[in-house]
């Protein structure tokens, strides 16, 4: 009958989509497993080369003011070694005015174009700039955080060590400012520490290319020079910059002890809003330059590609797993419930053969489910609120209790963001940020 026929097919790319899911997630589960390796530090140098921040900002008028403050007077680097400079993008507040008097170098970018309103421009005007400058005022690299960062204070110092060592690109620790603020804070520091603790390290051990994606990163100017600047044009510019590079051939590298605290969302609506600019940005990516990431690993055998593929396409498979999934097993359950049940008549297989089905299918969802819950949720979890509660905001373990028991639905409403995002059309507006400093008065 044509219902088993349909029901067959349907099966037959169920099992393509699993296998689709299980590959880039069993490369998460070898991250967890082999996270304990040795992390690798760079050997500290005598030379301290001149560093550029750079913090593209519009209406930060909240946070700027701190952020740069922080920079000037929190650094355990040469003075006269380091400037900040804030693009100030589109601005109808007092960015600019709070962060030259924070101590910054401001430059105002004014640009009616309604199609520029996201982070990549005032990343070009930045850089471009910063690339023209000679003599005595060049700098040797630049560090980009965003307007509500803040870094440990040996951060300028280790990003010079690795960049004596060779290093032309490379990120950092991605802690948490906020960590503690609710459970949609603490979930979001573990969720995005994964990548720093488990992915980065490994890959780092493993001569495997980083990941490098917005804040906290290191570029050299050397390198900036050679590829023609901010080459971008995506609103993942920040992940389009890093595959740019490596389809290049470059590597870019990960220094675990310089950290990024950034501000955490604290609620879904805020999430989604940031996520419809990673799921949009990764659908852009996946249409022109992913698919050439994948190409290059079969041209080069360099499994950086191919893991760098792996990862990214994760994004995508979001919109299968809130999708394809639940709809298809909805189906798949009634389907075979109405034939044990008498409902619909079969005459390819038994009654049987399908009942049997049912709870094989049942049990094995389960178990699955179970196991990666286990896995991804309270594994990886409890692994960070061990060894790194820290680096995301909390002064004792016991804080992170409730996001690690609850991680798993958090991850499961993190895939619907996702799905949402691959499908939205996001736009750069003014960030709400959770708890603007005591600091911003300070420069009233």
């Amino acid at each position: 009958m044509w219902h088993e026929i349909l029901f067959r097919i349907l099966s037959i790319i169920n099992y393509v989509v699993l296998i689709i899911i299980a590959i880039p997630l069993l490369l998460q589960i070898f991250y967890v497993l082999f996270s304990f390796v040795k992390k690798k530090t760079w050997k500290e140098s005598a030379v301290k080369g001149r560093v550029a921040y750079l913090i593209p900002a519009h209406n930060e008028e909240d946070v700027i003011y701190d952020t740069v403050k922080s920079l000037i007077d929190g650094q355990k680097y040469p003075r006269e070694k380091f400037d900040v400079f804030v693009v100030a993008h589109n601005c109808t507040d007092r960015t600019a005015e709070l962060a030259e008097r924070a101590g910054a170098k401001v430059l105002v970018l004014d640009d009616p174009d309604p199609a520029h309103r996201m982070a990549l421009y005032p990343m070009k005007h930045g850089v471009d700039h910063i690339m023209a400058l000679s003599g005595e005022q060049a700098y040797d690299f630049i560090l980009r955080i965003d307007a509500d960062n803040h870094v440990n204070p040996e951060f300028t110092l280790l990003m010079n060590d690795a960049y004596q060592s060779g290093v032309d690109f490379a990120r950092s620790y991605e802690g948490a400012l906020n960590g503690t603020q609710n459970f949609y804070t603490k979930a979001c520091a573990l969720f995005y520490a994964f990548d720093s603790r488990f992915g980065s390290r490994v890959r780092e051990r493993m001569g495997v290319s980083a990941h490098i994606n917005g804040s906290g990163s290191m570029m050299s100017l050397r390198m900036l020079k050679e590829c023609g600047g901010y080459d971008c044009k995506t609103i993942s510019e920040d992940a389009e910059f890093n595959f740019n590079r490596m389809l290049e051939g470059r590597k870019g590298h990960y220094v675990e002890d310089a950290v990024a605290y950034e501000d955490m969302p604290s609620s879904f609506r805020v999430t989604l809003s940031r996520n419809k600019r990673i799921g949009s940005g990764s659908m852009e990516l996946l249409k022109g330059q992913l698919l050439k990431m994948f190409g290059k690993f079969f041209t080069t055998g360099n499994f950086s590609y191919l893991e760098m593929f792996l990862t990214y396409i994760f994004n995508f498979l979001a919109i299968l797993i809130s999708i394809w999934v639940p709809l298809y097993y909805i189906y798949h359950f009634t389907y075979t419930a109405l034939v044990v049940n008498g409902t619909i008549a079969v005459t390819w297989m038994s009654v049987g053969y399908y009942s049997d089905m049912l709870w094989n299918t049942l049990w094995s969802a389960v178990g699955i489910v179970g196991g990666l819950f286990v896995l991804f949720g309270f594994g990886q979890a409890a692994i960070l609120a061990i060894v790194d509660y820290k680096k995301l905001g909390a002064k004792k373990r016991r804080e992170l209790i409730s996001a690690v028991l609850l991680f798993p639905v958090f991850l499961v409403l993190y895939a619907v963001t996702l799905c949402i995002g691959a499908m939205s059309k996001p736009s750069w507006g003014k960030t709400t940020r959770n708890a603007p400093p005591p600091q911003a008065a300070e420069g009233e």
